[in-house]
Order: C-alpha cells, then structure tokens, then sequence
C-alpha cells in the first residue's frame, strides 16, 4: 500500500511505499491513498517504553491513596479476577487512547498477554509485549518457565510482526534468583526484550541491601542479568556506581515521571548523572492506574519540567532532548521498526508517522516546533497517526472507536462488581 503525504509543512511531500518512507521531498506521485498535509507537521510516532495496558480499566478507580493500600486493599484483588476478556478491551482500549494522542509503539508488561498481543494486533500499532510474572517462592518456578517459553513461541508464530516476544519478570523483590538467571539465560538465546521495574522506591533498594549486601543495579550485574536487552522502567533511587553499570552493560532506562510524581516515590530520576554516563533514556506513562494517561506528549512535558526543578537549572532536558526520548530513544530501546526503523524521518525508515495540526491555537505562533510539542501540545494536537505504513487515525477518527469505548465501559463496571 502507498500514501503520499502532501505537502507537510516541514518536509514537503512524503512517499510511503511497502510499510516504509519511500522518498522525502519528492513530486506528487500517484498513490493508493493522497493526504494533504498542508498546515500540518510531520514527526515520528511516539514511543512508550514502559506501561500496563489494559489498567486502562482501572483509570480513576483509586486515586489518592497511599501506595500499600492501593496495591493491597484496590488494584490486586481486582486484578486476581481479570480474565483475557477483560484484558483485551482493557488492552485495545490502551490502543485506541495511544493512537489518538499519537503513540506507534508501546513496552507492555501484563496479566493475559495473548489478550493483550490479540488487541495490539486488531488495532495496527506495534507492541512489544510480555507476560508479567512472579516467583517469590525461592526457587525456580517450572511452570513459569514453561509458561513463558510457550507465550514466545505463540507470539512468534501467531501474530503480526508488530508484535515484539518479551520477558515480564516484574522486579527483584517478587522473582527468585533462579527465575531471574533463566530469564536472562533464555532472553540470550532467543534475542529477546527483558522488560523489568527496577530502583521505583527507597523501600526496594534498602531490602535489597539487607537481603543481598547489594543495591539493586549491583546485584543484577552480580547474578549476570543486565544486558543491552534489558529495559529498566523508574530508575529512580540509584547511585554513581548503578548508572555506571547500567551504562557499561548498554541498559534502557524507561523513565516515567508521571507515576513516580503521582505515587511519591521520594526521588528525581537521576536524569543529568544518567545522560552523562550515556544511558539511553527513554520515556513510559505506567499503567493507568499509577498515570491515569496514557498522552506522551503530556510525560515529556512533565519529565522536562520536573528535571528543571530538581536541579534548578532551565535548560536541563531541553526540548528536544524530550522529544527524542518519546521517538528516536524509545525505537531504540524497543527495537521497533524494520529498515532504518522508527523513530526518525529518513528515507529508509519504517513509517510510523504523525501529522500534528498546526491550526490549532496551542501551535501558534510556530517559533519551535520542539517546544511547542513539548510545553504547550498535547495528544489532541495528533491529526494523523500512521504505522508501519497504514493510517490508523485521520482527522482524528478512529474506524471503531465507539464499539470499543461502550465494550470497555461494560467489561469494567462487570469487573468491579465481580464476586
């Protein structure tokens, strides 16, 4: 299938042939579809590096309670009733939320993944995504193991090539040593995404210590799991040692402001510190139970001002570093894309593709089209969204989007009443 993008405003007209930018700056060729894109920005689609899906169901459901509570007496005994029905609605709702504030490619870690990769699918974005599991038991969970040797053959074999097989060990604190060396073991022979939390509070690096005499980072370098495969979303307590680690194994960090600011975990990410060492930092919303957005446009405004603050300095994370740790850092980070991949406007590249409005009163005036994506934008300013060469979005319609509002709705108000 071919597109010509018509006349953007900043790069003229864009050939789209075969899932990838053809030609930038070309004539007006035929294509099967003819966009104009006058008035309007061409930039790559947006990455989310670290989220749960479809906790889009519980968005709102218990706010403004401290963590423990929340977890213990809210979110867990409402996820122990989740069936794969739940999660795809909950999931496609993700997806229809991400492609209408401009998101192409998402990390997911979650309950019922084939639900999750079912959903991803239907709706043409791309995903890589994990079963999320836990083994505190000490020692090796078999059917863990097996579980998840069978999700990656299933995710291989049965689904788009959008979809990316990954490994969800959630954290150190709630998977055993062994279940940890399998998974790197595995992920190494596979050439597979780890996606894991790491460093999110004070309380997870002071057991650590007292469990294993190590921080969190160190012990994961101790046991041989860090690698350049590995995402590690928060990032939040670390030291100079741990970014020096992360730094000499290649790790992805996944930054996520919103949720850390929202569930007070006590600190600044480390962001200065960590893009020194030459971290790549990219940019997740978290799920949105800890979010309540899933708007990338609204998590790099919020990484960019917070970062300020903290060090009070204005031009720490400038504009453009923001939007490259929604796009090019987070292509990276998830491996998306074929070709050139995404993350970028090169000839070559895979094209996951948006068009920004630039009619719209927060664009203008247009001085800097970083800054105003960054500090006065938001996922409504998204008129197009494109992926792996298919419009998924124009002038902000998605095909089926009430179906999916109404079939979540319902799916949620039957799981809070659930008994």
């Amino acid at each position: 299938m071919s597109i010509l993008l018509k006349s953007t405003e900043n790069y003229g007209n864009v050939y789209i042939d075969g899932g990838v930018i053809a030609e930038i700056g070309c004539a007006a060729y035929d294509a099967d579809t003819v966009i104009d894109a006058s008035n309007k920005a061409l930039v790559p689609g947006f990455v989310n590096t670290h989220t749960h899906a479809a906790m889009t169901l519980f968005r709102g459901y218990a706010d403004d309670i401290p963590l423990q509570t929340w977890l213990q007496e809210h979110i867990w005994p409402l996820e122990a009733k989740l069936t794969d029905e739940d999660v795809y609605w909950g999931a496609k709702l993700a997806c229809l939320e991400m492609i209408r504030s401009g998101t192409t490619a998402f990390n997911d870690m979650y309950w019922h993944a084939l639900a999750s990769a079912r959903a991803v699918d239907e709706m043409g974005i791309r995903a890589a995504v994990s079963n999320v599991f836990i083994d505190i038991a000490g020692e090796s969970d078999d059917a863990v193991q097996k579980e998840n040797k069978k999700l990656t053959e299933r995710l291989m074999k049965d689904y788009s090539d959008r979809i990316t097989p990954a490994l969800g060990p959630h954290a150190i604190y709630t998977v055993s040593e062994e279940s940890l060396l399998w998974t790197a073991e595995f992920a190494r022979e596979k050439d597979l995404l780890i996606h894991i939390h790491v460093s999110e509070t004070e309380q997870e690096v002071s057991d650590c210590i007292e469990r294993t005499g190590m921080r969190p980072v160190e012990y994961l370098d101790h046991i041989g799991f860090l690698g350049p495969n590995v995402v590690a979303a928060h990032c939040v307590w670390l030291d100079d040692s741990e970014i020096a680690l992360l730094a000499r194994h290649g790790v992805k960090v996944a930054h996520n402001p919103v949720s850390n600011m929202k569930l007070a975990v006590g600190m600044t990410m480390r962001y200065t510190a960590l893009r020194a060492a030459g971290v790549c930092i990219s940019l997740g919303t978290d799920g949105c139970a800890s979010n309540n957005s899933l708007d990338m446009l609204e998590t790099a405004k919020f990484a960019s001002l917070a970062q300020k603050a903290a060090a009070n300095e204005q031009t720490v994370m400038p504009a453009d570093e923001a939007l490259a740790m929604i796009t090019r850092n987070g292509a990276d980070a998830l491996r998306t894309g074929s070709g050139g991949g995404s993350g970028s406007i090169t000839e070559g590249s895979a094209a996951d593709l948006l068009l920004i409005d630039l009619l719209l009163p927060e664009m203008t005036p247009l001085h800097n089209l970083s800054s105003n994506l960054v500090y006065s934008a938001h996922g409504g300013c998204v008129d197009t969204t494109i992926c792996d060469g298919v419009v998924l979005m124009q002038n902000r319609v998605v095909p089926g989007e009430v179906e999916i509002l109404r079939r979540a709705s319902e799916v949620t108000y039957d799981l809070v009443n659930r008994e």
